[in-house]
């Protein structure tokens, strides 16, 4: 077995040291294949968290039963689509027919296979350019408990809403007892020595109610579509997918 994963792990070394031409084309092929795939989506939620955590885990059953929820008022759930809190969030979208459940995978040598719960699987080479999908077109974003991959995440949508590389997008992180100790470090070491602004530590919702999560997403889908719109954005596809989901949701309210 120690060998098999030797080999694969050479043979993944040497994938990503290949010549920079070859390189490059496989990079472009990642983000064409994200913006073919994805840009028509419609309102989306991303939930991140870790690939090693067994259906018994109180944050899987959580993660499925928050997708769930969120399939049943039209979003779609996005994940890195591998094993973990991602198979459970697909798993809980994929009860609902009418929305997609997306997978990213990744090519790895180890640990991360396609989970079955998907209607949508796309697989990326590098990291980076999945990671891109991964948030660019979702509304909000949700962080399970996880390790350095789901930290990292973490930490990348934040520094994308605080940039302004992207707007109008929510952090909800899931879990108080396991996160607060990291949200206290930010506090006292990044706000405390002026690192960061208040407002900044403000952008993560730590909570573990589930449906303040699905109410707060459905709240900000107008302030999305609104800020699009003043971006110069209101001709591209994501725009129009929330507008017309947006519209459809106000219809069927009305006839309730």
């Amino acid at each position: 077995m120690k060998h098999n994963k030797d080999e694969l792990v050479k043979k993944y070394i040497r994938d990503i040291k290949s010549a920079d031409v070859w390189s490059v084309f496989k990079i472009i092929a990642d983000f064409v294949k994200g913006f073919d795939e994805l840009g028509e989506l419609g309102p989306t939620v991303t939930i991140f968290g870790s690939a090693r955590t067994d259906e018994n885990n109180e944050y899987y059953k959580k993660a499925q039963k928050l997708s769930s929820m969120l399939g049943k008022v039209g979003f779609n759930v996005m994940t890195g689509g591998g094993p973990g809190i991602m198979e459970a969030a697909n798993k809980g979208a994929f009860e609902n027919k009418d929305v997609e459940s997306i997978g990213l995978n990744i090519d790895l040598p180890f640990e991360q296979f396609t989970n079955p719960f998907t209607t949508k699987e796309l697989s990326f080479d590098y990291f980076f350019s999945r990671k891109v999908m991964l948030v660019k077109y979702s509304m909000a974003y949700v962080i399970f408990p996880g390790g350095y991959g789901t930290l990292d995440e973490l930490f990348e949508a934040l520094t994308l809403i605080q940039t302004r590389k992207v707007t109008g997008v929510k952090v909800f992180v899931i879990g108080v007892d396991f996160y607060q100790p990291l949200l206290d470090f930010i506090e006292a070491k990044l706000y405390k020595h002026d690192m960061i602004d208040l407002e900044d530590v403000h952008m993560i919702h730590l909570t573990d109610d589930l449906q303040s999560v699905v109410t707060e997403i459905e709240n900000s889908l107008l302030e999305q579509i609104k800020m699009l719109k003043e971006f110069g954005l209101g001709d591209t596809k994501y725009y129009k997918s929330l507008l017309e989901f947006s519209l459809n949701k106000h219809i069927e309210s009305k006839d309730k």
